[in-house]
């Protein structure tokens, strides 16, 4: 049952809710509209002290991912 991120059109409430099938119409808990447009949004990666080695970058503030050489995050093409 994955959650997705949806942003109401009418009262632009932004809001993240569990989807558990493909028939169910998810309704904002502000309005109660169904007029939604479904966000793009990151994946969660959970780091433990035993695994700092080998788990995801994490976002560090003022963009990048935090590993070495890896830029801003603001694309170097342009």
């Amino acid at each position: 049952m994955p959650m997705y991120e949806f942003r109401c059109e009418p009262c632009e409430h932004a809001f993240e809710t569990l989807v558990r099938s493909s028939s169910e119409v998810p309704h904002c808990p502000k309005c109660k509209g169904t007029t939604l447009l479904k966000q793009f949004s990151v994946p969660a990666a959970a780091r433990s002290a035993s695994s700092q080695g080998s788990a995801l970058p994490i976002s560090q503030p003022g963009g990048g991912c935090g590993a070495g050489g890896c830029g801003s995050g603001r694309g170097g093409m342009g």
